[in-house]
């Protein structure tokens, strides 16, 4: 909620719902497991709940999703059935089923321990963003990748295909739990990205390769885009 250049986004208009239930209702068509929004406001789990959703509220002074997330499973599944979590973003109105899905396959190998998602760059601006999050991997199966590094720069250096970094996440319940008791690492806090501190710490991240990026919604631009992407079949 506390969004400064769209504030109040989770909670941003989309032809008549917010923005956050959109995103809510692609996890759920996803098939992978309960639902399950990490809310820092009761605005938030009021507009989840009314449409027959589940959220629970967290401390609103988290530094990272990642830390959001452990402590709300934590609440709604203290016992430990699931070990696997899946953090979809909720600034991602128009992720697809299948991105969601392809987050989750990396974690088949026993030997990985997070994993996530990166498509190819084909927008040539995008190449020296650094909005724009690189992934910088060795290929381990089609299609897969175990990322080496991710960086705001244009790397690696050379002829090649870019690959853009799209921030969804799949962890281990033991990895997650691991990773928000590290420290902030030193390329972590270069960088500003906070998967860098996994990595440091010798944590294996794949890569699953999907087609398109989701659209990120952080800006009255971004949300423009994203009502035309979602906009009712037959409307303008």
């Amino acid at each position: 909620m506390g969004s400064t250049r769209l504030p109040g986004k989770p909670l941003a208009d989309i032809h008549g719902e917010p923005m956050i239930v959109h995103v809510w209702r692609r996890a759920l068509e996803a098939e992978v497991g309960p639902a399950l929004v990490a809310a820092d406001s009761a605005e938030i789990v009021a507009a989840i709940e009314a449409v027959g959703g589940h959220a629970v509220l967290t401390r609103a002074d988290h530094a990272s999703g990642s830390d959001r997330i452990f402590e709300a499973i934590s609440t709604f599944d203290p016992e430990g059935r699931y070990d696997i979590v899946v953090n979809v973003q909720g600034d991602l109105p128009t992720i697809a089923r299948q991105a969601v899905r392809a987050a989750v396959g990396p974690l088949a190998d026993r030997d990985v321990d997070i994993a996530t998602l990166a498509t190819e760059i084909r927008r040539p601006e995008e190449r020296d963003d650094p909005n724009v999050v690189k992934a910088v991997g060795t290929e381990v199966a089609p299609g897969r990748l175990r990322a080496l590094y991710f960086t705001r720069c244009s790397a690696p250096w050379g002829e090649g295909p870019l690959l853009h970094h799209i921030g969804l996440y799949a962890y281990r319940r033991a990895a997650l739990a691991r990773f928000v008791a590290l420290p902030p690492s030193p390329l972590e806090r270069r960088e500003r990205l906070e998967q860098l501190r996994a990595l440091e710490a010798g944590m294996r991240i794949d890569v699953a390769l999907v087609d398109v990026a989701p659209l990120g919604v952080d800006t009255p631009e971004d949300l423009r885009r994203a009502r035309e992407m979602l906009a009712p079949k037959g409307t303008i």
